[in-house]
């Protein structure tokens, strides 16, 4: 043999060497899994994170397999542990800080056969782990994509899914999707909105009522009717270049029995499992009553949502690892900007503590906002972390959603002047914010997807519309509006429930009888989503006036982050300051039947000095005194510059 071809043997067999002395891994060698390896969660992972990496490997009898990870530096298995099932390993994953990205490969070995699976190792995008995300600063639109707009008919059923479109179904689907709010991101910015929530687009592949996605059937993919993976990523790019930011809805409650997991479980306690169906009770103040049973804070925690949503036992490390690397995967991979977990208190709520402090720990500037159902204060502010609570419980939840104002606001504007009643709920409401840990971070709205709308619980009078989007507006927290709100849209069917007061958005269909997306179809309008009549621009009108508010409130630092000052009148008014060094807003809110004189004397403490302001609404430049008249159901915003 010559020397150089001695030479060329050498050098490829140092090349099969790694720095460790182990042969390095040819791909070519080892045939592909195909089949025998059905699903690897999470997707891909990225080099340079915070968060452990375990892998959920499902195939055909895959534990019966050796399992070591070859083809990457720094990328090493430290161990794997067996479920249940047999068709399931988790195989823990260190990543160490030299690994580089590129393809590492699951190599599974029994007897002479041996097979891998390539997994991906990614970069992450610069500043990834400092992102910013939502605050006092945004006004958060909230949006149902099934019932928003249908961009793409094409995807409106798939062969993949089992419930089809018919958008004459109240509770079925309708074809709304991704593509649909892409196309209307303009309509939502113009709006002065600085984030968008939208309800679940994960895959719910129920066989009825799937349209509104909280019964999960897959963690990492996004439901074919709804759109991708890849354009979920876009639409999150989209908005950014708008200006919009986006947020996730949840569920680490539970998931769907659609699931793919559920004809096969990973281990018998991954749900929680009963004899016979059994629901939460849905006391959360099992979690804090220091006089609660055990009984009743099990079944509180663990009972199912509803029959079709099997509840998740987040007490199994397995099933709290999955979660957390899941909501750090949307949140790498989409470029998202916060969280909205739904059910928040179904939860067990030390799991979901640790589970907060995992996101936060990756992401530490990131918002996540929890649904928490109650209209008592004290047990709302037991939920948001840092709270100062008697049995040392911290959730690292950062932000609440204000069920109590909601509450306050729609039972006063529809109630007389009278003890206790009428606009002195929303002056008691805020009389308890002494006991919440951080007021900038709670989510303040009169209406969402699960609760009627603001226009049907007022009646469809236009005037209580403004009076409630006023208040969103200038209070403390970070406002919601519901799609549709800012419209003063009613149910198409109150009678129907959730399936009436989630309609189809006017303009989001071809063929719809009325544009609501364009100035010209909202000044067209004739009537409301229920057929009642309407005057003439009556929904052109309200959209600007909502506008015109929340576009103000975006550089107005002194409604973000300023304190409040409110004044008591058991005369169905509110009257109420935001004031920081430099600027004072005041806000005024007649909900009685006769115009009344501002007691503007009486508001000496704050407004004495004030001097000439600029009223919001009109852009007048207004000196209010007592001689100042508010007309009845009419607002009164004026800002001054101190």
């Amino acid at each position: 043999m010559d020397m150089f071809r001695k030479s060329l043997m050498l050098l490829a067999a140092a090349t099969l060497v790694s720095c460790a002395g182990q042969p390095v891994f040819d791909p070519a060698s080892t045939p592909d899994a195909g089949e025998r390896v059905s699903r690897v969660e999470p997707l891909s992972w990225w080099t340079g994170m915070e968060t452990p990496l375990q892998l959920m490997v499902y195939g055909e009898d895959i534990s019966s397999y050796d399992l070591r990870i070859a083809g990457a530096n720094g990328v090493e298995l430290t161990a794997v542990h067996k479920a249940d099932s047999p068709n399931y390993v988790f195989a823990d994953v260190r990543i160490r800080a030299n690994a580089q990205p590129g393809t590492c490969y699951l190599v599974f070995t029994k007897g002479e056969e041996s097979f891998k699976y390539a997994y991906e190792l990614n970069a992450r995008a610069a500043g990834s782990a400092q992102r910013k995300s939502f605050t006092t600063a945004d006004m958060i639109y909230l949006i149902m994509p099934d019932r928003f707009a249908n961009g793409d008919p094409s995807n409106d059923s798939s062969d993949e899914t089992l419930e089809k479109a018919d958008r004459q179904a109240f509770f079925g689907r309708h074809g709304g999707d991704l593509q649909g709010i892409i196309d209307h991101l303009d309509y939502i910015a113009d709006l002065g909105a600085t984030a968008i929530w939208s309800t679940p687009m994960l895959l719910d592949d129920q066989k009825n009522e799937s349209y509104h996605g909280y019964a999960c059937g897959d963690y990492y993919h996004i439901d074919p009717r709804i759109g991708t993976n890849e354009l979920y990523k876009e639409y999150v790019g989209k908005a950014h270049e708008k200006g919009l930011k986006v947020i996730m809805d949840i569920v680490t409650n539970h998931c769907g029995t659609g699931h793919w997991w559920m004809e096969d479980l990973p281990f018998e306690d991954w749900i929680h499992q009963f004899p016979e169906f059994t629901a939460s009770n849905v006391c959360f103040s099992t979690n804090m009553d220091i006089n609660a049973s055990k009984q009743d804070l099990h079944i509180q925690e663990s009972g199912w949502f509803v029959p079709s949503m099997p509840d998740m036992n987040l007490d199994n490390p397995y099933v709290l690892q999955y979660f957390k690397q899941w909501a750090v995967w949307w949140i790498e991979y989409a470029g998202l900007d916060g969280f909205r977990v739904d059910t928040y208190p179904y939860n067990e709520r030390e799991p979901m503590s640790q589970w907060c402090a995992a996101v936060l720990k990756e992401y530490p500037n990131f918002n996540i906002v929890g649904e928490c159902w109650t209209n008592v204060a004290p047990q709302l502010a037991y939920w948001q972390g840092g709270n100062d609570n008697k049995d040392g419980f911290d959730s690292h939840l950062p932000s609440i959603m204000d069920f109590p104002l909601h509450d306050a606001i729609r039972m006063g504007l529809n109630e007389p002047a009278f003890w206790g009643q009428g606009m002195i709920r929303v002056y008691d409401c805020l009389s308890n914010d002494f006991v919440y840990h951080d007021l900038s971070k709670m989510m303040i709205f009169v209406g969402n997807h699960d609760t009627d709308r603001i226009a049907d619980v007022v009646g469809q009078n236009p005037d209580k519309v403004k009076m409630a989007m006023t208040l969103m507006a200038t209070m403390r927290g970070i406002p919601q509006v519901y799609c549709g709100d800012e419209q003063m849209f009613v149910s198409k069917k109150r009678s129907e429930g959730h399936g009436g007061l989630r309609f189809d958005f006017p303009g989001g269909w071809a063929g719809d009888e009325f544009d609501a997306f364009t100035p010209e179809g909202r000044a067209a309008m004739t009537h409301n989503i229920d057929g009642t009549p309407v005057k003439a621009g009556q929904f052109a009108e309200m959209y600007d006036y909502v506008s015109r508010l929340f576009q103000w409130r975006k550089t107005k630092e002194v409604i973000h982050n300023g304190k409040t000052m409110h004044f008591l009148s058991r005369d169905n008014t509110y009257g109420f300051f935001r004031y920081d060094e430099d600027e004072v807003v005041f806000v005024y809110i007649n909900n009685s039947d006769e115009a009344k004189n501002l007691p503007w004397e009486s508001y000496s403490e704050i407004a004495a000095g004030l001097g000439a302001g600029r009223n919001v609404i009109t852009g007048e430049t207004v000196n209010l005194s007592d001689r100042t008249v508010v007309g009845p159901r009419q607002s009164l915003v004026v800002e001054f510059k101190k």
